[in-house]
């Protein structure tokens, strides 16, 4: 272990579990590699385990620490993160540092990001609805031009993602072939039918619409990021939204490597030179607002002319960005560190 120099700060690692009565252990835990890389650069870190009949001893917890780190999904199980991220404003106004803070999340760690970057070089012609009816009187006409991508504003895992084609047939009544992300076969309904389907999800704030992505079955790139740094990657082949067999077939879990990674270095520079400097400018963020621990998913986008590979913008995660490389917690320990030294 590396001796820390000094003793910057203590900061808890909050995540949601049904052990929230009992006595959550750092060695144990599935962060347990992030306690450890915490404490080689002398933050000493807590485990806090929230569940929403607990935040009053979560809050008299978090009031006494430094920062907190985080790890909880915006939808889990029917269950929403209204009454954390209301208790995180409120530490947060006490002078307890949050990563990622709901503000924050709220900028960056929504689809809505996909349509407030569509300008970046990152970006595609992506739509975005603020109604049901402005749905119901744009979408069919984007999908004259090809499939399209329907995003609810807040989810996980798929839920509330859709490719959408029209099939030829009467105009009194068109058709379309839907496949839901967490799905593995589309099904052909009305539009107006699908339309009904999504108009829960304004609940959200809003709907993303996007081109699909022809090359979406050759992988999706996953960056790992530290505040403004990439902290690794991660690849893999999807099942999600792609319906050739043969692609299907290749499909596999996510391979994760380091930020050394010589295949996505082209990405790694994007990321770090170009693409951070613009998201925090239209999102109005300081650099230090930036997350602990995000990520970014790429999927590939058309061939430039020299052969070399485009990328576009997926999704930003930062709500619960977990598993994450081995070698992203060291980053991580570094950012925190970095973050508590400036309030000294």
């Amino acid at each position: 272990m590396i001796q820390p120099q000094s003793f910057l700060g203590r900061v808890a690692i909050l995540w949601r579990g049904d052990d929230a009565h009992g006595k959550p252990s750092p060695e144990t835990s599935r962060f347990k590699a992030v306690f450890a890389a915490l404490a080689d650069v002398g933050v000493d870190a807590e485990p806090v385990v929230y569940e929403n009949d607990v935040l009053e001893a979560v809050r008299a917890q978090l009031v006494n620490l430094d920062g907190v780190l985080v790890w909880v999904n915006p939808i889990h199980e029917g269950r929403n993160r209204a009454k954390l991220d209301a208790l995180l404003r409120e530490v947060a106004s006490r002078g307890v540092w949050v990563s990622a803070h709901p503000d924050v999340i709220l900028k960056m760690g929504t689809k809505e990001v996909l349509h407030r970057t569509r300008m970046m070089s990152w970006g595609c012609d992506t739509a975005l609805y603020r109604t049901a009816e402005e749905m119901r009187s744009e979408l069919s006409s984007r999908l004259v031009a090809g499939p399209r991508v329907i995003k609810r504003n807040r989810g996980n895992g798929g839920q509330g993602v859709w490719k959408v084609e029209l099939l030829p047939g009467a105009r009194n009544r068109p058709m379309i072939r839907v496949l839901d992300a967490t799905k593995d076969a589309s099904e052909e309904v009305p539009v107006e039918e699908f339309l009904e389907r999504c108009v829960e999800y304004f609940e959200d704030g809003c709907v993303i619409d996007q081109p699909f992505q022809a090359r979406l079955g050759q992988g999706v790139v996953r960056c790992y990021m530290a505040g403004d740094r990439c902290a690794g990657f991660g690849h893999h082949k999807v099942k999600a939204l792609v319906e050739d067999p043969a692609a299907r077939a290749e499909a596999g879990p996510r391979l994760y490597t380091s930020n050394a990674d010589a295949r996505f270095q082209h990405l790694r520079r994007l990321m770090e030179d170009e693409w951070i400097p613009q998201l925090t400018s239209l999102l109005d963020m300081a650099r230090t607002d930036l997350p602990m621990i995000w990520d970014a998913d790429f999927m590939l986008g058309p061939l430039r002319g020299d052969g070399t590979d485009t990328y576009v913008l997926c999704e930003i995660n930062v709500s619960s960005v977990f598993p994450i490389p081995d070698e992203a917690p060291a980053e991580i320990a570094r950012r925190v560190a970095d973050r508590l030294e400036s309030k000294l």
